[in-house]
C-alpha cells in the first residue's frame, strides 16, 4: 500500500520544510510514504529546500498554472509511481501533518473514496466572523447542489483520495479542486466522509484570491458550473421553469384583462414581456437536452481517460 502526500506550494520556503517533517513515515496499513511537491512557479526557494530534505517527487509548473491545475498534474503522477492513496494538504502549513493517520484510515478501512478534514469553522479562533459565515454558507451550497448531507466543511484542501477516486475525478477548475471533486463525487457514486482535525494559524494571506469576495465568486462560478456540466438537465429545466412562471404571470393579466374586463388595449406590453420570457424558458428547456445528450458523450470519453489512467500505474 503505497500513500503518496501531494503538496502544492507557491513560494512556501517559509513553511514547506515544517510541513515535509510533520508527514508521518510509519502508518499502520502503510507500506510507503513518498512526498510529492508540486510547483507551481515559485520565484522563492520552496524547490530548493524540498531537495535538501530529500523529498521523493517534484513536478515543477512554467510560470502559474493555478492550483487546480496543479493538484490535476499531481494526481496524474501520483497515479504513474503506482499510489493507492493521495492525500493533499497545503503548503502554508494549515493543516497539521499529525492527521494523516486518520484522514486515510477510512480508506484503509474500505468505508470511503474521498475523505475530508473538516476543520470545525464555527469554532476556530483567528477565524474572522465574516470568513466563518461564508465558509457555512458555501459548505451548504455544496451539500445542496451534490446532495450530500454529511459534508460539514466543503472547502477543506486537507484531503484524502483513494486510488478508485482518482480514477474517477477529472479537475475542470483553474482556480481550485475543493468544490470540483466534491461535486463529481456526488455525481459518480464515489463515498465521501469527514473526520475533524484542528488547524495551525496562518502564516500568511491566502494566495488563491485577493479578498474574500474574489473568493465567494470564483468558488461560486466553479461549483456552479461543475454542477451545469454534470447535471445539465436539472439546472436548465429548473431554471427554465423560473422563466416560464415569470412569463406567465404577464400573460395571464394580458388574458385576464382581454377576456373578463374586456379591455386588453394597453396590456399589450405584458403580452410581449410574458411572450419574450416564455420563448427564453423554451431555450433553457433545449439546452438542458442537449446539454444531457452530450453529458452522455462526456461519460464515454471520461471512461476513455479511465482506462489511460489505469495504464499510468502499470507503465
Amino acid at each position: 500500500m503505497k500513500l503518496i502526500v501531494q503538496i502544492p506550494c507557491l513560494n512556501e520556503a517559509k513553511t514547506i520544510a515544517t510541513v515535509i517533517k510533520e508527514i508521518p513515515r510509519d502508518i499502520p496499513g502503510v507500506d510507503q510514504v513518498e512526498i510529492l511537491i508540486v510547483d507551481d512557479g515559485s520565484s522563492d526557494e520552496t524547490v530548493k529546500i524540498a531537495r535538501e530534505l530529500n523529498v521523493t517527487h517534484i513536478i515543477q509548473n512554467i510560470g502559474n498554472k493555478g492550483l487546480g491545475i496543479s493538484f490535476q498534474k499531481g494526481v496524474l503522477y501520483a497515479l504513474s509511481k503506482g499510489a493507492d492513496i493521495l492525500v493533499n494538504t497545503d503548503g502554508d502549513n494549515q493543516y497539521p501533518g499529525q492527521f494523516i493517520p486518520q484522514l486515510i484510515q477510512p480508506i484503509l478501512n474500505r468505508e470511503a473514496d474521498i475523505v475530508i478534514g473538516d476543520r470545525g469553522t464555527a469554532n476556530v479562533a483567528h477565524f474572522s466572523k465574516i470568513k466563518k459565515c461564508f465558509q457555512w454558507i458555501g459548505t451548504k451550497m455544496v451539500v445542496l447542489l451534490s446532495g450530500e448531507d454529511q459534508l460539514k466543511d466543503a472547502v477543506s484542501g486537507f484531503r484524502a483520495y483513494s486510488k478508485d477516486a482518482l480514477l474517477e475525478i477529472n479537475i475542470t477548475e483553474k482556480f481550485s479542486y475543493t468544490l470540483d471533486s466534491t461535486i463529481q463525487a456526488s455525481e459518480k457514486r464515489l463515498q465521501l466522509a469527514s473526520i475533524p482535525i484542528s488547524t495551525n494559524k496562518p502564516t500568511r494571506p491566502s494566495r488563491l484570491f485577493s479578498n474574500m469576495w474574489e473568493h465567494i465568486r470564483k468558488s461560486g462560478f466553479g461549483a456552479l458550473r461543475t454542477f451545469a456540466l454534470y447535471k445539465p438537465l436539472k439546472v436548465f429545466i429548473s431554471l427554465g421553469i423560473v422563466f416560464f412562471i415569470l412569463g406567465m404571470i404577464p400573460i395571464v393579466r394580458f388574458l385576464y384583462q382581454y377576456f373578463l374586463v374586456h379591455d386588453g388595449s394597453g396590456k399589450i406590453q405584458s403580452l410581449i414581456i410574458g411572450s419574450i420570457l416564455i420563448s427564453f424558458s423554451f431555450n433553457l428547456f433545449a439546452l438542458g437536452i442537449i446539454g444531457d445528450l452530450l453529458g452522455r458523450n462526456r461519460k464515454l470519453i471520461e471512461d476513455v481517460l479511465k482506462n489511460q489512467k489505469e495504464k499510468l500505474g502499470e507503465s
